[in-house]
């Protein structure tokens, strides 16, 4: 019976479908690896462009990898998902029905879906308008770390802990880029106020000349620090404030190293750095303990020693 079935079967049908499948798939792969060719090209004339605008190359790279990376996958998926319907036809089976109810499905979707919708054309202006790339410091809805991953639907990312979190791009109310061009660290000084705040800003400038005279650290820092005065009276301590231009997601190793160099250049010229201090008082009615042993001593007659 399998023979009879066998000889009654089109064996040239069967070869030739099979070389227009391998065909297609040969053709798929083929073009697949051509535009995967022209977006590397497109990449690298995004970047020569962007660094010859004066943009700096880690921040052009950041943007054009995310860029480049969400139209590979765009043209991937469209590329494949038009292959299958072709190989569908291949096989006998009518693809109209199959466009006709993806159209009605899509509609139904779209409505049931609107959340999604509604994060992946967030996303596509997150990276239209260049707000958050891949690599950056940002801080979504209250959340810090860094971004790992910026999809079309989502934003991911790894706070200081290496817990990762999630934020669908339609839900993100508020979103702080702290990397993107340059970075600034913010340092906040006290001094005793017994202290010559000129002496101290004279000081403090001077150490912001060293480290940007330093090897190591002069590169990551875009200029000498700025120094805006006194900012405040603290309960304890007088407050000098400034800021440090640093290159992106540098401001953190650039402020440690300074006020490190701070410590040591107040320790050199004793420049007391003051901690809190607290006087409690009582009134009347409790008097400071010394007082309370003179007056013991006078009323028992024993001579009061000083």
């Amino acid at each position: 019976m399998i023979v009879d079935y066998l000889k009654g079967f089109n064996w040239q049908v069967l070869v030739v479908g099979a070389v227009r499948v391998v065909v297609i798939l040969l053709l798929a792969w083929l073009i697949s690896a051509l535009l995967k060719k022209l977006i590397e090209k497109f990449r690298d004339r995004l970047l020569a462009a962007s660094i010859s605008a004066g943009e700096p190359s880690s921040e052009s790279s950041k943007r054009i990898e995310t860029i480049t990376r969400l139209v590979r996958e765009a043209v991937f998926i469209s590329v494949w998902v038009i292959v299958a319907l072709v190989l569908l036809k291949e096989f006998g089976i009518e693809i109209a029905p199959i466009l006709a109810g993806a159209g009605v499905l899509g509609l139904a979707v779209g409505f049931g879906a609107q959340n999604l919708v509604r994060d992946i054309i967030s996303g596509f202006f997150f990276i239209l308008e260049n707000q958050v790339r891949v690599g950056d410091v940002a801080v979504v809805n209250g959340t810090g770390g860094l971004v790992e991953e910026m999809n079309f639907r989502t934003i991911v990312l790894r706070d200081l802990a290496g817990v990762v979190h999630v934020f669908p791009n339609g839900t993100v109310s508020t979103l702080s880029n702290m990397t993107k061009d340059w970075s600034a660290y913010v340092f906040d000084i006290g001094v005793a106020y017994k202290e010559d705040t000129d002496t101290v800003v004279k000081l403090i400038a001077e150490v912001g000349r060293e480290m940007k005279n330093d090897d190591r650290f002069g590169p990551l820092m875009i200029e000498v620090p700025e120094i805006f005065g006194v900012d405040k009276f603290d309960d304890s301590a007088v407050v000098i404030k400034g800021r440090i231009k640093t290159r992106p997601i540098q401001q953190w190793a650039v402020g440690r190293e300074f006020l490190r160099r701070i410590k040591y250049a107040f320790d050199a010229n004793d420049i007391e750095i003051p901690f809190p201090h607290r006087t409690v008082y009582f009134g009347e009615i409790s008097k400071p303990f010394e007082l309370k042993m003179i007056e013991a001593a006078q009323n028992s007659g024993q001579p009061v020693k000083k």
